[in-house]
């Protein structure tokens, strides 16, 4: 297989268009944004980064909170028309007929169709160029009961993700494994009984 060398860009695929949902000075908004992720397990710690220029930046910087809402299917509409339009010139619920939840933990709103929300505290700023980083604690998440099966394990397969690649959205598809398939014992076969004819 041939590759070409490109100089360094930001081409990790896919990432999540997660709904980042803010609020400060009794206003509410939602920024759609791709680089975030968890950085740490315990204590649980994600990111967000965000263009200083962007109007959540300085609601996020002065409530020091955030929530992250996981992105399905039927959101990913509204998902992509938050990362497009600013909220400094229209509420984004209104618009995408979002329902207003709020966090448990943390003075934030949250987007109520959302399967998951992480709620967010946020612990440092990193300047790092074009974006912050905005590092913080989860100290919450708030799950969709009906993704809990009957001995409480969470089923997110069943939300409807969806992941953003290159600019374009996709829609999670076939299980392939889980973790840890490629070193795990295959099950044994029962052996076949001969029948007596």
């Amino acid at each position: 297989m041939a590759k070409m060398k490109w100089k360094g860009g930001a081409l990790l695929s896919p990432v999540p268009p997660a709904m980042v949902s803010c609020s400060h000075g009794g206003k509410d908004n939602i920024i759609t944004i791709a680089w975030t992720g968890i950085v740490n397990t315990d204590p649980p710690k994600t990111y967000i980064s965000v263009r200083p220029s962007r109007h959540s930046y300085e609601m996020i910087k002065q409530s020091g909170v955030f929530a992250i809402n996981l992105t399905t299917k039927e959101l990913a509409r509204s998902a992509d028309w938050c990362g497009v339009y600013t909220g400094a010139k229209v509420d984004k619920f209104e618009r995408c007929k979002l329902t207003k939840g709020h966090a448990t933990e943390i003075d934030c709103v949250t987007v109520e169709e959302s399967p998951l929300t992480l709620e967010c505290r946020v612990t440092d700023i990193i300047p790092l160029g074009t974006h912050d980083m905005f590092l913080a604690d989860i100290v919450a998440v708030d799950v969709d009961d009906r993704l809990i099966d009957e001995k409480g394990k969470l089923c997110l397969e069943k939300a409807g993700l969806v992941a953003y690649a290159h600019g374009d959205y996709f829609e999670l598809g076939k299980r392939i494994g889980g973790f840890g398939y490629s070193v795990a014992k295959k099950k044994k076969k029962p052996a076949k009984r001969n029948k007596r004819t």
